[in-house]
């Protein structure tokens, strides 16, 4: 079972997910985070149990944004190899490099349809993604319209 953690404060894009992950045929566990405040709360209570297999990550956040909260992961021992896919409704190129310098694994822009979302996460999820490398090159960092 992956065990997946959402940070992300619009409750729609929450429950878009939520219902995209149901038609994924991989068995997971979802904890979702409303903030990035929340999160990183609930990344330094687990760090006892096992880690998150992945982190889906929004950008713009209230207390505390994606791009901090992927700062404060990448510099903490206990949290750095976590995976990190940034899920945000911005293709702003200069963002999507930022990210990338930062450590994230990957990028996706909210798709807009829910097959498209379903594929998305599918393709995260597939086990071969993270048998290729840390972080992909930067051709392939944005997946965009999976």
């Amino acid at each position: 079972m992956k065990n997946i953690f959402l940070a992300e404060d619009d409750a729609d894009d929450r429950m878009f997910f939520e219902d995209a992950l149901n038609e994924v045929d991989i068995p997971t566990q979802l904890t979702i985070s409303n903030n990035g405040l929340e999160l990183m709360s609930n990344l330094d209570i687990l760090t006892v149990h096992p880690p998150p297999d992945v982190i889906f990550l929004d950008l713009n956040m209230p207390f505390k944004n994606g791009l901090e909260c992927l700062k404060e992961i990448r510099e903490s021992p206990k949290l750095k190899e976590i995976p990190v896919v940034i899920f945000s409704t911005s293709e702003n190129e200069d963002i999507v490099a930022q990210t990338y310098q930062q450590g994230a694994n990957y990028y996706i822009c909210k798709p807009g349809s829910f097959p498209l979302l379903v594929k998305a996460i599918k393709t995260v999820l597939t086990r071969e993604m993270w048998q290729t490398a840390k972080q992909p090159t930067k051709e392939n960092f944005f997946l965009f319209g999976v």
